[in-house]
């Protein structure tokens, strides 16, 4: 019998990929082109097979290792007339990379050359990438068929979710070799996609009758067990940098993302996976456990406890959406980190909706519906091009504050499954039947949930207008990264002294919302009388 020490074989681009899954254990047989184990990239997860039958006898890896090419898997125990003892020495070659060449010399006393790689077809399963929710999204269109021929960045699915539709591209090239989903399925982050055979190069060398003494890691993963001292852990967590900008982090590629996006500081979870890496139910954890207890006054508040509403009659217990869900978790977030300021003004919009009457016949023969929404849009480029402060976002260290050059205004609406915000895109550079005809546009493809993400990014300010449903005024809740949103109620006639005498005025209501830590009070009062004034006399936007 002969051991075999099985390596990783060729990962192309990826220099560091992670261990998520191990699919064999010491003692178990496997059979050529078994998987051995699964590695994760920011792209895809990929499964090792084994380039050989054997048993295995031995293990170099534990679930979270950030493995590279040529990194020891396992050894195997394979049938062969040589004995390990005489057949395996170990010839080692330092070069510029520091990389170890371990060469078969079963054959001949004298070795100088290693054989080469053995080139084999490795079958990788795609998934889903993050999502940033676990929530699951349907199958809505398969691009590709059994058999075809692929490069990287070629559309696989299209996945929609109750917010919008999104394509999943390939990460590398290859042949399709079998679909693991079909239009209608729903899937959530991780789910397969297929299965792609691709050319990589597997590495077999025969074990070492000496195991050379690993290059210590310049810092050790945090919160890492010791290992014992024939099979030392790599630090795995140095090589990962960290979301809030500490190298002491341990986390996989797509934590990363989700905690990007729910704002989370990753320093401040601790780690209850293998070898203290911060796994996705850690952040969901951290992130519950912020909202149903926010700190007050120094003391936590408890959350709100579940009652037995059946005790006191009939009862129905009703699903919320998937947007309604993480519209939820938005709004707390930011109502919670956000000191919000409501400035409260009314324009006079009187003479603007004559000049929108006048605009009537035009907005006809160009096949447009002019609302109010245009000129508001307008306005509010005008005043944050008036008082840029406005346009800023908050770095999350306080330090400083990110001047936005352009200006991307949002737009609530409300649909079936909840509220969505579309972005109109360099409202200062479009005119009012532009701005006029994306409204329409944008507002038609949010209630038929065909938004796409591009279109959901970006905004430096948003309005959010309850039209023409009522109500005297209303305080919205910035939406975070954001330091401010305009609050719209329904137009009123009122009384208003001019000139010595009352006279009927058509009056809108609004609210401006801004975050204290970014933006003063004097400032936020300037920015609205600013807004009162191009909104009661729109020569101003020509200025």
């Amino acid at each position: 019998m002969a051991i075999e020490k099985i390596t990783v074989p060729d990962l192309g681009e990826a220099s560091e990929v992670e261990v998520i899954e191990l699919l064999v254990a010491v003692g178990d047989s496997v059979e050529e082109n078994d998987s051995l184990l699964v590695l994760e990239s920011d792209k895809a997860a990929m499964e090792i097979p084994a380039p050989m039958a054997g048993v295995v006898k031995s293990i170099d890896i534990n679930l979270g290792d950030q493995v590279s090419t040529g990194s020891p898997i396992l050894s195997l125990e394979v049938a062969g007339d040589a004995e390990p003892e005489e057949s395996a020495t170990e010839v080692v070659e330092e070069t510029p990379q520091e990389e170890t060449t371990q060469i078969d010399n079963s054959e001949k006393p004298e070795p100088t050359t290693a054989p080469p790689a053995d080139t084999k077809a490795v079958s990788s399963v795609i998934e889903v990438p993050d999502l940033g929710t676990d929530d699951e999204v349907d199958v809505i269109e398969v691009h590709v068929s059994v058999g075809d021929e692929i490069a990287a960045d070629d559309s696989l699915i299209t996945l929609e979710s109750d917010k919008a539709a999104m394509e999943v591209p390939a990460p590398t090239a290859g042949v399709v070799e079998e679909l693991l989903l079909k239009v209608g399925d729903k899937v959530k982050t991780g789910s397969s996609i297929l299965r792609l055979k691709g050319s990589a190069a597997v590495a077999v060398t025969t074990e070492p009758a000496a195991k050379p003494e690993p290059t210590a890691s310049p810092e050790p993963a945090p919160a890492a067990k010791p290992a014992p001292a024939a099979d030392p852990a790599p630090a795995a967590a140095s090589s990962a940098p960290s979301a809030a900008g500490s190298d002491k982090v341990y986390a996989g590629p797509a934590v990363r993302k989700l905690a990007r996006e729910l704002g989370v500081d990753l320093t401040l979870i601790p780690g209850t996976g293998a070898r203290g890496r911060i796994i996705k139910e850690d952040v969901h954890e951290f992130v519950k456990a912020r909202i149903n207890a926010p700190a007050s006054g120094g003391m936590a508040v408890s959350a709100v406890p579940d009652i037995d509403f059946s005790q006191f009659g009939e009862i129905e217990q009703i699903s919320r959406s998937k947007l309604h869900k993480v519209t939820a978790v938005n709004m707390q977030r930011s109502w919670s980190s956000v000191p919000h300021v409501a400035q409260f003004n009314e324009a006079d919009v009187t003479e603007l909706e004559a000049f929108r009457a006048e605009l009537k016949p035009e907005a006809e023969r160009k096949g447009v519906k002019l609302t109010f929404l245009p000129f508001l849009l307008k306005a509010c480029a005008k005043a944050l091009q008036e008082y840029p402060q406005f346009n800023v976002s908050l770095h999350s260290s306080g330090e400083y504050l990110i001047q936005k050059k352009y200006c991307h205004i949002g737009m609530a609406v409300a649909t079936p499954a909840g509220l969505v915000v579309p972005v109109i895109r360099d409202v200062d550079k479009k005119s009012i039947w532009d701005l006029a005809e994306e409204v329409i546009e944008l507002s038609t493809k949010a209630k038929d949930r065909k938004l796409s993400m591009d279109e959901m990014q970006g905004a430096c300010f948003t309005i959010s207008s309850l039209g023409a449903i009522g109500g005297t005024g209303f305080i919205p809740i910035i939406n975070a990264p954001e330091v401010a949103i305009l609050g719209v109620a329904k137009t009123d006639i009122k009384p208003v002294y001019i000139d010595g005498e009352f006279k009927p005025r058509k009056m809108l209501p609004l609210t401006l919302s801004y975050d204290h830590k970014a933006v003063n009070g004097v400032d936020g009062g300037m920015f609205a009388d600013y807004l009162v004034k191009v909104l009661g006399d729109i020569r101003h936007l020509v200025l």
